[in-house]
């Protein structure tokens, strides 16, 4: 068995380390000059430590082990205990999300009507998936719309940069579904459900693409800089790669397709031309990331938060904001704050593709109106992403299931678009997938 692994992101990264723990050969080839795909800490002025992909990690168990193996357990830092506080925008003024069932119905947050519909929500009775339901339409059934376009659009805006109207909630939230066929109720659920307790939220000194870097580094076999061109098939069965115009000498028994899912649909196209259609289906919104310094005194708004959230319904310009220098005060200068503003995603693609001085302008005067600013930035920037998260909605589940079955042709998908958009479920899948591929070289 050799393995070739096509795309040095996360996933890609992770699964190389855990098989070469394991002594299973492999080539991990990737076409750009560094690795980490998503996990880009872009660089800033001095005194600002900025993030273009995850701004902060939710630490699993499979996360804090792999990070205390590569040596990274002292860079770990734990964001300021206002972390757990949420914002949402609603009637032009930011109000705290409640953080629970109870604070929730003692909160002015929602009204009276769906307080109700919250408490009746109680006596629902187990039911069965319903295929093909949506986010959206799943939490109208159990809470009403009001719920919908104050907390589950905004939220999955942030997360997803989504439409909760269009993600599927079988792949987006499983857990929810199953707590609904065991209790019917989802609050009823999620009180008797096991209880993980809230994960620590953290970040990494010098940026979270220090868990890539650092990943490379361990490496015996990663290639940067190597553009897999063409895949073809030999007699034998084994795989046969172009890279960088060249036929490889080298041959592989399986591919790991650790790419964003239009770059492995080019691949296979030749090969396996229905599958690819399908992963070429499968969307990637625009997203541009705006941030936006002020000096502390020009600031009106406490921001003790996370960030706050701008449902589409409030008519804003951007999606919302993390408030970076309250999560990490060290990541500015000193008397300055720091947001990160998510201008796109599928709700908002259009702002996305803006030009840079048009977004700047917008996001500050945004920003001005709804935190209370006096003045001009001390400084702005921002990263765009022309292809941001893969949605996960019914184009998504049509790719996973045109891509299963080339498992038995030596074929894995090992990229964000089928372990997960969040760090840890990238390196859960990872570390999974090659205890897999160890188990069938051993057979």
């Amino acid at each position: 068995m050799r393995i070739a692994i096509l795309g040095g992101g996360l996933t890609g990264l992770t699964l190389a380390y855990y098989l070469q723990q394991a002594g299973v050969a492999y080539d991990l080839l990737e076409a750009s000059p560094r690795p980490g795909g998503n996990l880009l800490s872009p660089l800033a002025p001095a005194g600002y430590q900025l993030e273009a992909g995850p701004n902060s990690l939710l630490l699993s168990a499979e996360l804090e082990e792999l990070l205390t193996e590569l040596g990274l357990a002292q860079a770990i830092q734990d964001a300021a205990p206002v972390s757990q506080h949420r914002y949402v925008l609603r009637g032009g003024q930011y109000q705290a999300l409640p953080g629970s069932p109870p604070a929730l119905l003692a909160s002015n947050f929602f009204s009276f009507k769906t307080k109700l519909r919250l408490l009746t929500e109680l006596l629902r009775r187990p039911a069965p998936l319903v295929p093909g339901e949506t986010v959206a339409a799943f939490f109208a059934r159990h809470f009403g719309p009001e719920v919908v376009q104050y907390a589950v659009n905004p939220f999955v805006a942030g997360i997803y940069a989504g439409d909760p109207a269009e993600l599927l909630l079988s792949l987006t939230f499983p857990q929810l579904a199953a707590l609904e066929a065991q209790y019917g109720s989802l609050l009823r659920g999620l009180a008797k459900g096991p209880k993980t307790g809230r994960r620590r939220t953290i970040t990494l000194r010098g940026g979270v693409q220090a868990l890539t870097d650092a990943l490379a580094a361990q490496l015996t076999s990663y290639h940067p800089g190597q553009e897999v061109q063409a895949v073809s098939r030999l007699a034998d069965g084994n795989y046969q790669l172009t890279i960088n115009n060249q036929h490889s000498p080298t041959t592989y028994s399986h591919l790991a397709l650790a790419l964003p899912a239009y770059a492995a649909a080019k691949l296979l196209a030749p090969l396996f031309p229905a599958a690819a259609a399908a992963l070429a289906a499968v969307r990637y919104p625009p997203m541009t990331l705006v941030y936006s310094a002020y000096d502390r005194a020009a600031v009106a708004h406490p921001l003790a938060g996370f960030g706050a959230l701008n449902p589409k319904v409030e008519g804003t310009y951007s999606a919302g904001a993390i408030w970076t220098s309250s999560l990490f005060p060290d990541r500015v200068p000193a008397g300055q704050v720091l947001f990160t503003s998510f201008v796109g995603g599928a709700q908002f693609a259009q702002q996305a593709q803006a030009p840079e001085t048009t977004q700047l302008a917008a996001v500050h005067q945004e920003l001005s109106h709804l935190y209370g600013i006096r003045g001009a930035p001390r400084w702005q920037g921002r990263y765009y992403w022309p292809r941001s998260i893969p949605q996960f909605d019914q184009h998504l589940a049509d790719a996973r299931a045109a891509v299963a079955p080339l498992a038995a042709e030596g074929i894995v998908a090992a990229a964000n678009w089928q372990a997960g958009v969040s760090v840890p479920d990238c390196v859960k899948h990872a570390r999974r997938l090659a205890l897999e591929l160890r188990k069938k070289q051993a057979e």
